[in-house]
């Protein structure tokens, strides 16, 4: 398997996974390598020896800009856009020269793509909804839509991922554990969770599935944020008393704050459930306990 952004959050709990399972990882990295399955690239100049494509079973993409850093300037939105779409077109294009192009092809995706749609449930066949990150999205898989037809392509629709020490649990923890526990917004907005193992066994689990085109990697109990802040807070043994109004939000977090706190995205694994994936945690309460277990 090779592996472009292995090095973050969910790339570290994958690559574990992996070679748990008995698969050999291959990690593209934007440094000199440092170990032997260590391999060098530079996406946003499409830089990648095709080569590496050829003899491996998938290629799993997981790369692009952090999403959690305020604030997003204008400068900082073109590279959320741009190192997800430069990386992406580097390896289609790779696969695209290699004499055999790897069978899958896994591409991270994320549902910022449904936009702000209280009041509905979204599964894979919804609309596209509005704002930067569904116009990222958009772009972002157009060009994992353009590997070769004869390789197989997954897009990973993936929701706000609970786990220990990063992600999503990480700033609220630390707001947390200081007596700050608040309602986001108005607090019934939908967040589609999951699991941290569980965003990693899905990927794994893809690997040898026939599902292709978007998968949404959310929990399979949707939750709303009270729902999650709240146990958050139980689970820290702080309280939970604050509010922070959509306009409070708005203030601090700027765009960031009001494309990722504050949608409702009731989001559901329709394509993941059908195709016989088992969830470890089917709520975010199990979510949340584990994480901070």
């Amino acid at each position: 398997m090779l592996v472009a952004g292995a090095s973050g959050l969910i790339g570290t709990e994958l690559g574990r996974q992996l070679e748990a399972a008995g698969h050999t990882v291959q990690r593209l990295v934007r440094r000199p390598p440092r170990t032997a399955d260590e391999f060098s690239w530079a996406p946003d100049a499409k830089i990648l020896d095709f080569r590496l494509l050829e003899s491996v079973d998938a290629v799993i993409n997981l790369s692009g800009a952090s999403l959690n850093r305020i604030p997003w300037t204008t400068a900082y939105k073109e590279q959320i856009l741009r190192s997800r779409v430069k990386a992406t077109e580097a390896l289609v294009e790779g696969m695209a020269m290699a004499a055999s192009p790897p069978p899958v092809f896994l591409s991270s995706s994320a549902v910022g793509f449904y936009g702000d749609r209280p009041g509905e449930t979204l599964t894979e066949a919804s609309s596209r909804g509005t704002g930067f990150l569904a116009d990222v999205v958009t772009e972002w898989e157009a060009a994992a839509r353009l590997a070769p037809a004869a390789t197989r392509t997954v897009l990973l629709r993936t929701g706000v991922v609970l786990a220990q020490g990063g992600g999503a649990l990480q700033p609220l923890t630390l707001a947390t554990r200081f007596g700050l526990g608040s309602t986001v917004g108005h607090g019934t907005q939908h967040w589609p969770w999951i699991a941290l193992h569980d965003e990693a066994a899905a990927i794994v689990h893809l690997l040898t599935s026939t599902l292709e085109g978007p998968v949404n990697l959310a929990g399979p109990t949707p939750a709303t944020s009270e729902e999650i802040t709240r146990r958050l807070a139980s689970d820290l043994h702080r309280p939970h008393l604050l509010k922070l109004p959509e306009a409070v939000v708005g203030v601090g977090m700027g765009e960031m704050g009001r494309e990722l706190l504050l949608p409702s995205q009731k989001v559901v694994p329709a394509a993941l459930e059908a195709d016989g994936f088992a969830f470890r945690y089917r709520t975010s309460d199990d979510a949340i306990d584990a994480a901070l277990a």
